[in-house]
């Protein structure tokens, strides 16, 4: 294994996207289950505009706009904070010797204000972070594009049923550790995606899993029907 990337909300920080989608589509009268969370989920944020405002009418632009304002509401109430665990994580990823990087949906400033400022943005090798917006989820381009990598040399760990999709379908190795949001629904979404690996805790991805990760990715057994 040469890569570990770790997506930042959801696995480093607390989820402060999925009740957020969901206070949007029921204010607007909108019925949220598993079909249109995977649809927003992970998305490009024109995408998953674009995709509520099918859903709840108006425009793509407004909607998205109302949800950024809306995401502001939420973090007040409930502010961003690293997760338990999450420290001891990177350090136990760094001890296995490989690259780790730091990616997500949002502008680098979130992570610099969120990891940065509590020196944990030292325990990621350079860009630290990328910013998969424009090409969502970004396995591939993570991977290839930014490190150079084969698709059999990297493990991603994500809380988004479409990314352990994605990485089923280029066997790519995954761990997932799915929000504790109550009423979100990518538990289920990743069982029913195939993936070996899902999570309840930081702590649960420790150095027996991480290796046995490895052992599989090596062996082309990442995912159920693949390799010998």
């Amino acid at each position: 294994m040469r890569l570990i990337a770790v997506n930042i909300d959801g696995v480093l920080l607390n989820d402060s996207f999925g009740p957020v989608i969901r206070r949007l589509v029921e204010s607007r009268g909108g019925v949220y289950g598993p079909e249109l969370e995977q649809a927003l989920l992970s998305q490009s944020q024109m995408v998953a505009a674009r995709a509520a405002a099918e859903v709840l009418g108006g425009s793509a632009e407004a909607l998205l706009a109302a949800y950024f304002e809306e995401r502001e509401r939420y973090v007040a109430e409930h502010p961003v904070r690293v997760l338990p665990g999450a420290r001891e994580l990177l350090e136990r990823l760094r001890g296995l010797g490989a690259s780790t990087v730091c990616y997500g949906g949002l502008e680098r400033k979130h992570f610099d204000r969120y990891l940065g400022d509590l020196e944990l943005a030292g325990l990621f090798d350079e860009p630290g972070y990328v910013c998969t917006n424009d090409f969502r989820p970004g396995i591939r381009e993570i991977t290839e594009d930014v490190f150079g990598l084969r698709l059999d040399q990297v493990m991603f760990i994500d809380d988004v049923a479409r990314v352990a999709e994605a990485a089923r379908d280029l066997g790519v190795a995954f761990i997932g550790h799915p929000s504790d949001y109550e009423s979100g629904f990518q538990r289920p979404l990743m069982e029913r995606a195939g993936a070996r690996h899902v999570v309840r805790s930081l702590g649960e991805i420790d150095e027996e899993l991480l290796l046995r990760v490895d052992a599989e990715a090596a062996a082309g057994r990442s995912w159920p029907g693949r390799g010998v």
